[in-house]
C-alpha cells in the first residue's frame, strides 16, 4: 500500500482525527455507522481490493502517549450489546510509515460488527522521529497498559492480536502480559532473525526496524526475537498456505504455541472481512474466549 498523503499530511492527521473524535461526547452513546455487508472474497486478496472496501467509523480517538502517532482508535458495537471480549489490534507490514492504521479499517469494522469492542494500535514505526526498535515495542506496549483494564469494561477479557510485522511486537508484548485472555497472530514474524535472512522487501526492511543487522546489532536481535521468549500460555499462530510475505517456516514457535493453516490463504486474506481467513480468526477468538484461564 503506498503513500496517500505527504509526510507532514500524515503526521497531523492524527490530531485532526482527534479533533474530531473529542467532540463526541461519552454521554452521547457513539454508534458504529450503518452495518456494512463485506461480500465473499476468494483467496489470495490483493491490497488494491483491500483499499476498495468500505469502512465504518471509530467511535473515538484515544492517545496513549505524547507523540502524534501515539493513539488508538476505539471501535464498538451498538450500545445495548455488551461486548463479549476487547480486542487489541496492532498492524504491521513491514514496521514502516508506509503503511499505517486506515488499512486496518475494514477489519475493525467487522470485528465491531461481531459484536467485539476493538481498540487498534497506530504507533511509531520506521520513518517517524523515534520509530523502530524499541520504541515501536514500548508503544504497544503503552497502548496497552492505557486500555486494559479499561474503566467501560473493567471485567472483560483482553484478546491481543498482531498482524504481520506487528504480529511479533503483539507476541512479544504478550509473553510478558499473563492478564491478557490471550494472543493471536496473523502471518506473524515469530523469528526476526530469520526472517532479517530473507530478501523479500518485508524481510529486508527488517534492518531499518532493529537499526543495523544480526552480525552487528545481536543483542538487540535476540531481544526482539518471539521465538527466544516464552509466549503466552494461550498463543495460536495463524497462517495461510500461499503467504508470499512471510515465509511458512515462520508459522510455528518452538517454546509453545497451536498453529492453524488456511489452505489457499495469502498475505492480505487476514485483512479482509469477506474471506475464509478472516472466519477462521472469528472462530479462533470464540475458541479462546471459551478455552479455560491461563
Amino acid at each position: 500500500m503506498s503513500k496517500q498523503y505527504p509526510a507532514f499530511f500524515r503526521r497531523l492527521l492524527p490530531g485532526l482525527i482527534l479533533c474530531l473524535a473529542t467532540s463526541v461526547s461519552s454521554a452521547q452513546q457513539p454508534r458504529q455507522t450503518p452495518r456494512i455487508n463485506y461480500e465473499p472474497a476468494e483467496s489470495g486478496v490483493s491490497w488494491e481490493s483491500l483499499r476498495g472496501l468500505n469502512f465504518g467509523t471509530p467511535a473515538a480517538m484515544i492517545p496513549y502517549g505524547t507523540d502524534l502517532l501515539q493513539f488508538g482508535l476505539l471501535w464498538l458495537p451498538v450500545p445495548e450489546r455488551r461486548p463479549p471480549a476487547q480486542i487489541v489490534f496492532v498492524h504491521g507490514d513491514c514496521w514502516i510509515n508506509d503503511y499505517d492504521v486506515r488499512h486496518t479499517h475494514p477489519l475493525s469494522t467487522a470485528l465491531a460488527q461481531a459484536g467485539y469492542a476493538v481498540w487498534t494500535l497506530e504507533y511509531r514505526r520506521v520513518g517517524d522521529n523515534d520509530g523502530g526498535w524499541p520504541n515501536s515495542y514500548d508503544d504497544i506496549k503503552a497502548g496497552i497498559a492505557h486500555i486494559h483494564p479499561a474503566p467501560e469494561f473493567p471485567d472483560l477479557p483482553l484478546i491481543l492480536i498482531g498482524y504481520s510485522s506487528g504480529g511479533q511486537l503483539a507476541l512479544l508484548a504478550g509473553a510478558e502480559d499473563p492478564s491478557i485472555k490471550g494472543v493471536i497472530g496473523l502471518a506473524a514474524v515469530t523469528d526476526i532473525i530469520k526472517f532479517a535472512e530473507g530478501d523479500n522487501a518485508c524481510q529486508a526492511a527488517t534492518a531499518g526496524f532493529m537499526n543495523g543487522t544480526f552480525e552487528n546489532r545481536s543483542e538487540q536481535y535476540h531481544a526482539a526475537n518471539p521465538a527466544e521468549k516464552t509466549p503466552h500460555a494461550n498463543t495460536v499462530l495463524l497462517y495461510g498456505s500461499e503467504d508470499d510475505v512471510v515465509p511458512a517456516e515462520q508459522a510455528s514457535l518452538i517454546k509453545g504455541a497451536r498453529t492453524v493453516k488456511v489452505d489457499g490463504a495469502g498475505h492480505v486474506d487476514w485483512m479482509h472481512p469477506g474471506t475464509e481467513a478472516f472466519n477462521v480468526l472469528l472462530k479462533t477468538i470464540e475458541e479462546m474466549l471459551a478455552s479455560p484461564a491461563s
